[in-house]
């Protein structure tokens, strides 16, 4: 009953800045210091990601530059050591790619930066061809709708639709991003619903549901 949820294509950044697998150690590093990110998504052919490489990728070439690790350390660590001998995208990088589309909810975004502990995902078609890039950041940005806006939403898509004849007595405001919905209405059952849906509009912060049933005639 809600509007259609903002999808990751709503926020992502549609221009990225990617390296390929031929790209060198010390163009990547320039590229993360011009751009100011910390990972870039592996791209050939004609856009399909292959991979990512991150700063954390590219650390242990100066974790090791002094001094070679023990033979013990360097079987605990194969991947990491292996990376410190590394010069090129292709060998740096972290294959496959964990990626998202652009369809995707921001939930699910979130979940899946979560679940894998890393801060941006590339955004690929069906075919895997980068599309965009998303960050934590990108998805705090529902966040940043305005308070009429918020309000303005829950009226049309939540209250006038559930309470089609008491929807006049009910008042919805917002204060920053909290919404409180005020009144009167005919059917006691719907109350939580109406809670549930205005908190599952992007934006929310909180709800305070004051809506109270009729008293029976």
């Amino acid at each position: 009953m809600t509007s259609i949820p903002y999808s990751v294509a709503d926020v992502m950044t549609r221009k990225v800045i990617a390296v390929t697998p031929s790209t060198g150690f010390k163009d990547i590093a320039a590229a993360m210091k011009r751009w100011k990110v910390t990972a870039l998504p592996v791209i050939e052919g004609e856009g399909r990601v292959v991979g990512v490489v991150s700063e954390a990728d590219l650390l242990p070439k100066e974790e090791f530059h002094e001094s070679s690790p023990g033979l013990i350390e360097q079987m605990r660590r194969l991947g990491e050591t292996a990376k410190a001998g590394s010069t090129q995208a292709e060998e740096l990088m972290t294959s496959p790619a964990v990626t998202i589309r652009p369809d995707a909810t921001l939930p699910r975004a979130a979940r899946l930066m979560a679940d894998r502990h890393i801060k941006r995902l590339p955004v690929v078609d069906a075919d895997g061809t980068l599309q965009g890039i998303v960050s934590r950041a990108d998805l705090l940005k529902v966040f940043l709708r305005t308070d009429e806006d918020l309000a303005s939403e829950i009226r049309h898509t939540v209250v006038e639709r559930l309470f089609p004849l008491s929807h006049k007595s009910v008042a919805v405001t917002v204060d920053q991003g909290i919404a409180t919905l005020t009144g009167q209405v005919r059917d006691r059952d719907v109350i939580p619903m109406a809670e549930h849906l205005t908190r599952s509009v992007e934006g929310i912060v909180d709800v305070r549901c004051r809506l109270e049933a009729l008293a029976p005639a």
